[in-house]
């Protein structure tokens, strides 16, 4: 990161991916080859992006730290900075302010499976994880990616998603909401938690990584706990409730913790210390 926190990379779009309706990704490179070279981050970190005179908002980074050259982000257009970056063309110039934040210890959970939950927009964040270990195959042993949307046209990264799908070391399970089908819809139809609780995947010795809507996480977590994970093999992402992204604007406090400073990754045994309004 730059010496000065405040002071963002300037970065060159070099692609712009349409995923859903309003959704965009934006696949930036560094304009300084030395940003480039000296820039490293961990999967699960965050960071701040701006449309030069709209401001800047929070994201993931949704490429994974092994995939060099490049960053990422995938963000649904909602207010002023969200529709200043979606005016940006391939070759504009962005502003990039990370990495921030905390990450997945994914060097603890070698060895172990990996449970994906996800719901719509909230794939992002746990894509980086996904590829991270997907460059890291050997290191973990079974990987169940369980992911869920409204309507099929809500799906993000529809191509790497069957790309996931089509490699025989990876159980992709698609599904959405009744009524959001397609005729040619081949996956599932019904809410997350309980295609998660149909598909049952083991709790021995895995490890489960759950993002998406309030809504969607308070119904999975009794899931899991059905299924026999413990809350300290269960991890989300509170990304949603930053804003400075370093403990200054207060906007992510919650109880005794800055989501910005102390997350954004958190175990379910982190969250169960928190007051009920995270």
């Amino acid at each position: 990161m730059n010496d000065n926190i405040y002071i963002p990379y300037r970065m060159k779009i070099e692609k712009i991916t349409v995923e859903a309706p309003g959704v965009k990704t934006l696949k930036m490179v560094f304009e300084d080859s030395k940003d480039a070279e000296a820039f490293s981050f961990r999967a699960g970190q965050f960071a701040e992006y701006s449309a030069f005179g709209d401001g800047e908002c929070t994201f993931c980074i949704a490429s994974a730290p092994t995939r060099k050259g490049y960053v990422e982000c995938t963000f649904r257009t909602a207010g002023r900075v969200t529709n200043g970056l979606n005016r940006l063309e391939e070759g504009s110039t962005m502003g990039f302010r990370g990495p921030l934040g905390n990450s997945f210890p994914m060097e603890q959970w070698k060895g172990k499976n990996l449970v994906f939950v996800a719901g719509g927009i909230a794939l992002p964040p746990m894509r980086c994880v996904i590829d991270t270990a997907l460059d890291n195959r050997a290191d973990y042993g079974d990987i169940t990616i369980i992911y869920g949307a409204k309507t099929v046209a809500d799906l993000v990264y529809k191509d790497e998603l069957k790309e996931w799908a089509a490699r025989g070391d990876v159980n992709v399970v698609l599904t959405v909401d009744p009524g959001g089908e397609t005729p040619d819809w081949k996956g599932k139809s019904g809410f997350t938690p309980a295609v998660l609780e149909e598909v049952a995947p083991k709790s021995e010795n895995s490890v489960a990584v759950v993002c998406g809507p309030p809504i969607m996480i308070k119904f999975t977590f009794p899931v899991l706990e059905k299924l026999g994970f413990k809350d300290e093999n269960v991890f989300t992402t509170l990304e949603n409730r930053m804003k400075c992204g370093v403990g200054k604007c207060g906007r992510c406090n919650v109880g005794k913790i800055y989501v910005c400073k102390d997350g954004p990754v958190f175990s379910k045994v982190q969250l169960n210390d928190l007051p009920m309004e995270y």
